[in-house]
C-alpha cells in the first residue's frame, strides 16, 4: 500500500516536471516571449503535453502573461500579489487566469500573432478530450501493462495536477512577494522554487531581460530549463533569439547585488 502511493507521487511529481518543462519553454519563453522558436517534432510534443497534462490553450496563456508584463503588479495585472494579497493569489490563481484566458478580447488583444489553427478549434482547444486521454493512457500504461491497482494511476494524476496547479500559483504569488531582487523590479529569485519549476523561480531574472532564453543571469545559480534548450538547439529543435542577454529598457541592477 505504502509503496504503491509513494509511486503514484513519485510519477505524479515527474509528469508535473515535464509539464513544467513544457511550459516554460513553449509557452513561457516561447510563445509569450518569442525567446525561443520550437519547430518540427519538438513543437508537435510540446504541444500535445500541454493538451494532456494540462489542459491549456497555448494563445490563452500567452495573452494572460504578455497581460501581466504590460500591467506588473500595477492595476490591470491578472495575478498581482502586492494587489491581491499572495495567498489569495496562491489559492485561486487558476480562478485569476481564467478571467483574462476567457476574455476573447483581452485574448486577441495579447496574442493576435498566434492564431487558432482548424486542429486547435476542432480538437486540441477542447480540454477535456486532451486530459481525459492523458489520463486514460496513464491508467492503460500503470493499471493494464504492469498491474497497478486502479487507484494508483489516478493518485499519480491527482497529485501532478496538485503539484502543477500548486507551483504556477507560486510563481505567480511568492514569486512577487518573497525572495531576493537583484534588478530593480517587483518580482523576485528563489533558488528552490526555481529547482522546482524549471528556472521560473529566477522571476526577478526573467522581468529584467523577458526576451533571454536564459533565466540564470547571476552568480550561484542554475536555470534548469537552459541546458535542455541548447541541446534542443544543436540538434535543430528550437532556436534562441538572442545569443546574448538583452536586458528590457530601464532595466537596472542593484549595486549591492551578488
Amino acid at each position: 500500500m505504502l509503496a504503491n502511493i509513494i509511486i503514484a507521487m513519485v510519477i505524479g511529481l515527474g509528469i508535473t516536471q515535464a509539464a513544467n518543462l513544457v511550459t516554460t519553454i513553449y509557452l513561457h519563453r516561447g510563445l509569450a516571449h518569442r525567446a525561443v522558436n520550437v519547430s518540427g517534432p519538438m513543437a508537435v510534443l510540446c504541444r500535445f503535453i500541454v493538451w494532456t497534462s494540462m489542459g491549456i490553450r497555448p494563445r490563452q496563456w500567452a495573452a494572460v502573461h504578455r497581460k501581466h508584463h504590460a500591467f506588473t503588479d500595477v492595476e490591470g495585472d491578472p495575478h498581482s500579489p502586492i494587489l491581491l494579497g499572495w495567498r489569495r493569489v496562491q489559492l485561486t490563481n487558476v480562478v485569476l487566469y481564467r478571467r483574462v484566458a476567457r476574455n476573447p478580447i483581452e485574448v486577441r488583444r495579447y496574442a493576435r500573432d498566434i492564431e487558432a489553427t482548424k486542429l486547435d478549434l476542432y480538437l486540441l482547444d477542447h480540454a477535456a478530450i486532451g486530459l481525459g486521454l492523458g489520463t486514460t493512457a496513464l491508467v492503460l500504461v500503470m493499471s493494464v501493462l504492469f498491474g497497478f491497482p486502479m487507484w494508483v494511476p489516478l493518485l499519480a494524476a491527482g497529485t501532478h495536477v496538485v503539484l502543477y496547479l500548486g507551483l504556477s500559483g507560486s510563481v505567480n504569488s511568492i514569486g512577487h512577494t518573497f525572495g531576493r531582487r537583484p534588478y530593480d523590479n517587483s518580482a523576485t529569485n528563489l533558488h528552490w522554487l526555481a529547482m522546482l519549476t524549471c528556472g521560473e523561480g529566477y522571476h526577478n531574472n526573467h522581468h529584467a531581460a523577458p526576451t533571454s532564453a536564459r533565466f540564470s543571469l547571476n552568480r550561484h545559480e542554475f536555470d534548469p530549463a537552459w541546458p535542455i534548450i541548447r541541446f534542443a538547439g544543436r540538434l535543430g529543435l528550437l532556436k534562441v533569439r538572442h545569443s546574448e542577454v538583452k536586458f528590457a529598457a530601464g532595466a537596472r541592477r542593484h549595486t549591492e547585488a551578488a
